[in-house]
């Protein structure tokens, strides 16, 4: 007699394939991403002995890879899956800067959103990897180094960036709004693009600091790690994740919160639904970019009408595919649609 799924979980696989399937036909939608962009510049060595003067590995560099990050990140991938970013975001007018821009240029982003502020610093987070030569070939983060500029973002060039992004959102499909609290994204010009956008029927996805919820008021959908859920439990004396979850909505008027979990899944909440999505990989390697996967996954099914249940759910394959990958890969259709053929076929098998 053949097996026949459980509805429930021949529902999700069907929804899976649903999804293999918008990814496979990807228009050219436009993504409106305002946000902090970083350089990363990941070093690679042997660290086969320690400092003469100190119990520190001394390393031996053997390569160096720079990679745009944060914001630029999310713009990169959104690339990668055939959508059209416009990214809008601020950079010095030092080495660092013009590397990021050109590492963008390079794979066809448009440049013209990032204004270059002449006497302030381009944002570098450097991660030293060490391995142990002629052993077991595994790297180990060593040390993350943080490189950024001591005073504020001058007022005016935060404002005329908001000016940019707005004058965007007529042929905008989606906004994005990327926020590491360094200011390209501020309060004022958070609430003007937000209430542009919605205005518009545009929907926002926001990745912000906890700091900044303030700038997420109105929003489509908020992503938080489930740690910054915890805490926030913590801060506002509540009894669960779901009674936090709904506070929040509730409080900043949101339509969705979306919680990473990493290896423990992802979930979704809305003022009347709890969705968990597990997480079928065995183990992970890391999880540098996963806040910017799942936005772009976000962005990429929404600005096609998908529901918030669908979008969540590509999210999730989205952070399966990061937790896989190799520092400093990101998201394309070919990593994207196997993380969703592979989680089907899991789901089908488990199911037998």
């Amino acid at each position: 007699m053949p097996w026949v799924l459980d509805e429930i979980i021949q529902a999700e696989v069907d929804r899976l394939k649903r999804l293999r399937t918008m990814v496979d036909g990807m228009p050219p939608t436009n993504v409106t991403l305002v946000g902090d962009v970083v350089l990363d510049r990941y070093v690679h060595g042997w660290a086969n002995r320690l400092n003469a003067t100190a119990p520190v590995p001394a390393v031996k560099v053997t390569s160096t890879e720079e990679f745009a990050g944060a914001a630029a990140h999310v713009a990169r991938g959104l690339a990668s899956l055939g959508l059209n970013p416009k990214l809008f975001s601020i950079v010095g007018g030092d080495e660092a800067g013009q590397t990021l821009a050109s590492n963008l240029k390079g794979q066809g982003i448009q440049t013209s959103g990032i204004r270059v502020v002449a006497n302030r610093q381009t944002i570098v987070k450097t991660r030293v990897y060490g391995a142990r030569e002629s052993l077991i070939d595994q790297n180990q983060l060593l040390l993350q180094i943080d490189d950024e500029p001591q005073d504020e973002m001058p007022p005016a060039v935060s404002q005329r960036l908001t000016v940019s992004a707005l004058a965007s959102l007529t042929d905008a499909d989606v906004l994005v709004l990327s926020d590491y609290n360094k200011g390209a994204v501020t309060d004022e010009g958070a609430q003007q693009l937000i209430s542009a956008a919605n205005g518009n029927g545009i929907p926002t996805i926001c990745d912000p600091k906890l700091t900044g919820l303030n700038r997420t008021e109105g929003a489509t959908c908020v992503l938080f790690e489930i740690r910054g859920l915890e805490l926030t439990r913590r801060r506002l004396g509540l009894e669960s994740s779901l009674e936090t979850a709904r506070d929040l909505i509730k409080k900043y008027h949101w339509e969705a919160l979306v919680v990473l979990g990493g290896a423990h899944g992802l979930w979704l909440y809305t003022a009347e639904e709890e969705h968990h999505i597990p997480c079928l990989m065995g183990g992970s390697k890391q999880i540098i970019g996963l806040h910017d996967a799942a936005a772009v996954a976000m962005a990429a099914a929404l600005s096609q009408g998908a529901t918030l249940h669908d979008a969540a759910t590509l999210a999730h394959a989205a952070c399966e595919t990061i937790l896989r990958a190799e520092e400093g890969q990101h998201l394309d259709r070919k990593t994207l649609s196997a993380s969703l053929d592979e989680r089907a076929w899991q789901m089908q098998v488990s199911d037998r």
